[in-house]
């Protein structure tokens, strides 16, 4: 089994390319889908992420901006966040 994985800043067509390798038969693992779900209502990390950071969780969903503007910068906010997503 050969494994690839895409990195790159936004807007590098890391989407595009894996969108290619699904219509080519690949198996493609979505990270920011996984997190975009563990975020959304019902998602596994949001009891956690509002008991680290209250205030965060806004409709039963994870407020990314207002997360987002309590973990950037500082660093042991970030590897606590991290630790919670990336159990």
């Amino acid at each position: 089994m050969i494994v690839i994985g895409l990195t790159g800043s936004i807007g590098m067509g890391k989407t595009t390319t894996a969108g290619l390798f699904a219509e080519a038969g690949a198996q493609v693992y979505d990270a920011d889908a996984e997190v975009r779900a563990l975020y959304a209502p019902g998602g596994a990390a949001i009891a956690p992420i509002e008991a680290a950071f209250p205030g965060v969780v806004s409709e039963g969903a994870v407020d990314r901006e207002r997360l987002s503007q309590r973990v950037l910068g500082d660093p042991e906010d970030l590897q606590r966040l991290n630790g919670i997503v990336c159990r």
